[in-house]
């Protein structure tokens, strides 16, 4: 299986180093991509929006036979969401990693302190206790040093969504900071946080109890969420 990785806010491909792995001994595809603006911290990020990064990976998606899993972390959440509703012939399964997918006019986040064209990875004081559980300082450091800046059209742009068919792409969350548990209250109880997540008509959820960056913390056990839910969508398959 082809297995396309979209990074979070401030990471590159790099960032799944310790995942592809198991997926390639496992006998799948990984592609780990480093989107626009993305490939170094000297790179221009002026004019770069979110529909440039999930035109970025609608573009590898094209360029693959066949169908294909996503795989989202964080913000890459919402840009595996655009791509599933522009090609939702095309994904086999979207797997949310401590993320989920963004709604119609909704906006990653736009609280983000920008530096012109640039949102630069925020103080490590100004993240809350939740996102930086088992991220200690060795693992802090070496973030630190490969972050590299988010374009702020992206973290501030608006998703705009076309398709309907995308409710019918089978989901997996892998939930890190909020137990599934309360995902599913949220669910239930109508919340806006998870209003795009609720009309999806497929939706699993698996537990990694870890902060918000589970491919540095945790990235065998994400690797097993990721493997578990490509070996469901191959046994549906038959």
């Amino acid at each position: 299986m082809d297995i396309i990785l979209v990074p979070g806010f401030w990471l590159d491909a790099s960032s799944w180093e310790e995942v592809t792995p198991a997926l390639e001994a496992a006998g799948h595809r990984p592609h780990p991509l480093t989107l626009p603006g993305k490939e170094s911290a000297d790179a221009s990020r002026a004019g770069i929006n979110l529909q440039d990064h999930i035109d970025a990976v609608v573009e590898v998606l094209d360029g693959l036979p066949g169908k294909v899993v996503l795989v989202g972390h964080s913000g890459g959440g919402a840009i595996i969401h655009g791509a599933v509703d522009a090609r939702p012939d095309k994904v086999e399964r979207a797997i949310y990693v401590d993320s989920g997918p963004l709604g119609e006019g909704g906006v990653i986040n736009d609280e983000l302190a920008a530096v012109g064209d640039d949102v630069p990875l925020p103080r490590w004081e100004d993240f809350d206790d939740a996102d930086l559980v088992d991220l200690n300082g060795r693992l802090r450091q070496a973030f630190r040093a490969r972050a590299v800046p988010e374009p702020r059209g992206v973290a501030y742009g608006k998703q705009h969504l076309h398709d309907g068919r995308r409710y019918d792409v089978p989901v997996t969350v892998i939930a890190c900071q909020f137990p599934s548990a309360m995902l599913r209250e949220w669910v239930s109880a109508g919340n806006p946080f998870v209003a795009e997540l609720a009309q999806v008509h497929d939706v699993e959820y698996i537990d990694l109890p870890t902060g918000h960056w589970p491919q540095f913390t945790k990235p065998d056990q994400l690797a097993r969420a990721i493997l578990g839910a490509v070996d469901r969508t191959d046994m549906d398959q038959n």
